[in-house]
């Protein structure tokens, strides 16, 4: 009996000490457990999280992400998901991924809008390369640095991340503002780790190589489907013909940071012939798409070139300044003298920013009240009625030439090639068969050229992907494409034939001169200019000296 009670009391402590010990065991796993998923499942309802990839900071959702979050910009949601569905789709396929860096979250609604136009043209071209033959497909990924690039460098270290990993991150583009934080990001992508870059959107003269140089290069990994401010100042030039110095004057923005508008500044001071002609006319401007008191400027400024010779004037600035510009300048009483502003690629969203009073007093009137009428002409990297008019125009100059219509086969390659790549792109669109991304408007750029853009970075990477192993190409293979896409490697781009330099940068890339109108209210294709004041060769080939 005692024995007995002294077992079974034995038994009980036994079992008393270890079920408390498990206990104990499970319990610390559990909590080690609910510490690892508040880790690394953290929920997006958590205020420092905004999704997948998105941190938090400033007040902004900066970081990387794929899989269809809209930054809160509700502009962007249709196609946002459409390029989550697409990367879902080649997820078990062999595929590289591209990153489009710039800013997701604007405030303003014509920018919300300038931002979709940009990620439809990346989507499209997706959906276009993912539906060839060629291996490997292509991911898209949005990476938002913040308001002008500010935050940029978190950024860049999540893509360097991506880099090295499975995620095979092979090339950077996006890069709507050439900012100094922009030529920051550019500039350790490239150069420090590795990682081609291909610009699509920013003009700035110090966001590109040299070339013709013996040197290193500047960004080396870098290259470009839009002419330079300079070359676009070139071939609006080419495009106006001669002008003396006394019928032009330059209003320049002298906001730091702001490189694009320096940079537009530097290739409108050009020498022009005849005795001089009015000073240039700064003012500086509080921000990107904040206008300050750059109205009481303006109007000063109007008051003096009213009583210069000028009658064309090159601004250098912003498209919410050149708006307001434009409207000062109208106001401004100077006996019926009308004007012609010239601006670069930044004004090819204008439209966006006009009322219908806006245009009204655009307009003017020629009844001898004394308001001038001003219309705006910018140097455009694309348009939709580009490749139509322009083979149109060539038709004409031959037949007064030959006094005979020219067969459909004398056409030129750089202008038929274009037409044809256009009208496929606006097939997609038009069948919606890519789905529903909301409105596509061809007519400010962005799209096409932001499509042409991510067309390039697959060309390389299928040229890359031909000479190496496996289906992935390391990152120097990419880069050392860029140098290869001309002549019989050239791409046709919707906005043009893109043979590059060694430099990376466009060989005479035509841009398409647009007028904003206010007897239309639309924005009117005038021409194509040539940067080099005439087409590129028929075969696509870098000529020496350029390289």
């Amino acid at each position: 009996m005692r024995n007995d009670l002294f077992i079974s009391t034995g038994n009980w402590l036994y079992n008393t000490f270890w079920s408390n010990r498990i206990r104990k065991a499970l319990t610390g796993v559990l909590a080690l457990a609910l510490i690892m998923g508040a880790v690394y499942f953290r929920p997006s309802s958590d205020p420092d999280t905004c999704a997948a990839g998105i941190a938090k900071r400033g007040g902004e959702c900066i970081g990387v992400n794929g899989s269809g979050y809209d930054f809160g910009t509700p502009e962007i949601t249709k196609v946002s998901a459409a390029i989550a569905r697409e990367n879902e789709r080649i997820a078990e396929k062999p595929h590289i991924t591209v990153a489009m860096m710039l800013p997701l979250e604007p405030k303003i609604p014509a920018e919300r809008k300038q931002l979709r136009s940009d990620l439809q043209g990346a989507y499209l071209a997706q959906y276009r390369v993912n539906r060839r033959e060629n291996t490997p497909l292509l991911r898209l990924v949005l990476a938002n640095p913040g308001k002008d690039y500010r935050q940029q460098e978190e950024v860049v270290d999540a893509l360097a991340e991506m880099a090295d990993s499975q995620e095979n991150l092979r090339a950077v583009t996006g890069f709507n503002l050439s900012l100094s934080d922009t030529e920051k990001a550019i500039r350790r992508l490239t150069n420090e780790l590795g990682i081609p870059v291909l610009a699509s959107r920013v003009s700035a003269d110090g966001l590109a190589n040299e070339d013709g140089g013996t040197g290193e290069l500047a960004y080396d990994g870098l290259a470009r489907v839009i002419p330079t401010n300079r070359q676009q100042a070139d071939a609006l030039a080419s495009f106006q013909g001669d002008l003396s110095d006394r019928e032009t004057v330059l209003v320049r923005d002298t906001r730091p940071r702001d490189i694009y508008v320096k940079s537009l500044a530097r290739a409108f001071s050009r020498d022009e012939d005849g005795p001089p002609g009015a000073k240039d006319q700064p003012f500086e401007s509080p921000g990107i798409t904040e206008v300050g008191d750059t109205g009481n400027d303006f109007t000063t400024i109007g008051h003096n070139i009213c009583q210069s010779a000028a009658k064309v004037v090159y601004f250098a600035g912003r498209p919410a300044h050149l708006r307001l510009f434009a409207l000062k300048l109208a106001d401004t009483p100077c006996h019926g003298k009308r004007y012609t502003v010239i601006s670069g690629s930044g004004a090819a969203t204008l439209e966006r920013y006009m009322s219908e009073a806006d245009w009204k007093r655009l307009e003017g009137s020629d009844d001898g009240t004394g308001e001038p009428a001003v219309t705006v002409q910018y140097s455009a990297p694309a348009h939709p009625d580009t490749w139509d008019r322009a083979l149109s125009d060539w038709e004409k100059e031959r037949e007064e030439e030959t006094g005979r219509k020219p067969a459909a086969k004398e056409r030129p390659a750089y202008l038929t090639e274009p037409q044809k790549e256009l009208r496929a792109l606006q097939r997609v669109i038009e069948q919606q068969s890519a789905g529903d991304i909301g409105p596509v408007a061809l007519e400010d750029s962005r799209t096409i050229m932001v499509h042409d853009g991510v067309r390039t970075v697959a060309e390389a990477v299928f040229l890359a992907n031909s000479q190496t192993e496996g289906s992935v190409p390391p990152l120097d293979r990419v880069t050392a494409q860029w140098a290869r896409l001309e002549s019989r490697h050239r791409v046709t781009g919707a906005s043009g034939w893109i043979c590059l330099t060694n430099g990376g940068n466009p060989y005479d890339k035509p841009v398409a001169v647009v007028e904003l109108d206010p007897s239309t209210r639309k924005l009117a294709f005038e021409g194509i200019g040539w940067p080099l004041g005439e087409a590129q060769p028929s075969d696509c080939v870098v000529p020496s000296g350029i390289d």
